[in-house]
């Protein structure tokens, strides 16, 4: 759908409906669907910094892989309800990002999740430092600064 205004603590968030392939035999969207609707928010947030996505990160050598995926369910979403998932960026390491996603039905809280990526050297697959050029989009774009990861 579009970009939306961004709840507190939020830079960016973008709408989208569900689908009927995302919900289940009881009529609510599956849970994993949230972490594909939190990698939908990766793709929309990569394009709302200016950083494009895969082919910046491939252009140095690089990728982002995920590590680690974390989420709170708080209610459900059911077929052709319009959601807002907001995104932000919260940590930067040498090596890795930590974002943070939420999904919100009106006033109502759906999901909150976290989701830990490292980026990776592509001939090695071996971690490698953060683009600095992804870092600086990162950077300008967020209102609340990401938290620093040092060592």
């Amino acid at each position: 759908m579009e970009q939306s205004a961004a709840p507190s603590g939020f830079t960016f968030s973008y709408r989208f409906r569900v689908r009927w392939a995302e919900v289940d035999r009881q009529g609510v969207v599956f849970n994993p669907h949230y972490f594909a609707y939190a990698d939908l928010g990766c793709t929309e947030y990569f394009r709302a910094i200016g950083f494009p996505y895969p082919e910046g990160l491939e252009s140095l050598g690089c990728d982002l892989y995920a590590v680690s995926a974390q989420g709170n369910f708080r209610g459900s979403a059911r077929y052709d309800d319009e959601l807002e998932l907001a995104y932000r960026t919260a940590l930067l390491g040498r090596t890795s990002v930590r974002f943070e996603t939420r999904i919100d039905r009106g006033d109502a809280l759906l999901f909150e999740g976290a989701l830990v990526y490292v980026c990776v050297d592509l001939r090695s697959r071996a971690p490698a430092a953060l683009p600095a050029e992804l870092v600086e989009c990162i950077c300008a774009f967020e209102r609340t600064p990401p938290g620093r990861k040092i060592g």
